[in-house]
Parts: structure tokens; sequence; C-alpha cells
């Protein structure tokens, strides 16, 4: 008998450690919806499929732990492919492509990550490719200072 109840809690701590083994990434519109739900920032991760930056940060900065826990802790986090003209969504009323709604968000260099306060009417950037503890460092400020004026 102990020894199912010890595999049974090794399984528990295994399926535990792996909800956080990544971000829960959301299409735009899941994430405008989770958002009326339960407030959150969003984070969107806006990116090209060419950019090495962007894929350096898939690699190496969203697989940090500290990272994955931080953005799925305080933000709906929300990849959005820049170049991308096929997949559409209505926000506010209009209908966006990926492409649209990163060129309405004036993003211009990759990788960029957008900040959406939870009134979803206020944004702010974080440019550039970062290390995890860099970019930990700026969403603390954001979450800290840019939409809560703390």
């Amino acid at each position: 008998m102990r020894k199912i109840v010890l595999i049974a809690f090794t399984l528990f701590l295994g399926f535990a450690a792996q909800a956080q083994e990544e971000i829960k990434w959301m299409k735009f519109e899941d994430a405008v919806a989770a958002n009326q739900e339960n407030p959150k920032m969003l984070l969107v991760d806006v990116y090209t499929d060419w950019c090495g930056w962007c894929k350096k940060m898939d690699a190496l900065t969203f697989k940090d732990p500290s990272v994955i826990e931080y953005v799925n802790d305080q933000f709906y986090a929300v990849k959005l492919n820049a170049e991308d003209d096929n997949r559409t969504f209505d926000f506010m009323g209009k209908k966006y492509s990926e492409a649209e709604m990163a060129a309405v968000m004036r993003v211009r260099s990759f990788p960029n990550f957008v900040i959406i306060d939870p009134t979803l009417k206020n944004i702010t950037q974080l440019p550039g490719y970062r290390e995890p503890e860099q970019f930990l460092e700026g969403l603390g400020y954001i979450v800290k200072k840019g939409f809560r004026g703390q």
C-alpha cells in the first residue's frame, strides 16, 4: 500500500511541476476574453519567423523557470506573428490580422514585447532580446511602476 501511495505522490509532483514547465501562450482574442473574466495585463510577444533573436528568446529566456512562473502568474501571454496576414480576430469592434495588430501597436523591431494593461487601453513596449534576469527586471518595473502607479 505504501508503494502505491508513494507512486501516486510522485506522479502528482511530476504533474504539478509540469504545469509550470512552459509559458501558457494564448491567441490574442483568447487573452482578451480571459481578461474580462479575471483582469490581468497582457504580455504580447511580437515576433517574425525569420528573427534569430526571437528564436533565442523562445529557446532560452522563455524556458527559464523564473520567467515561466512570473509570466504565467502576472500576465496573459500572447504570441503574435508580425507578418501573418491570414489569421484574423476582432478587437474593440474591429477586425485585425496579426500583422495589422502589430502595426497598430507600432512594433517595428523584433523581438518586441508589448504590455497591455487590464483596461486594454494603455500599452508600453519592452523591445529587444533579453536574458532571463533582464527580462524579469523590465517586466517587474512595468508591473510595479508602469500601470499600477506604485
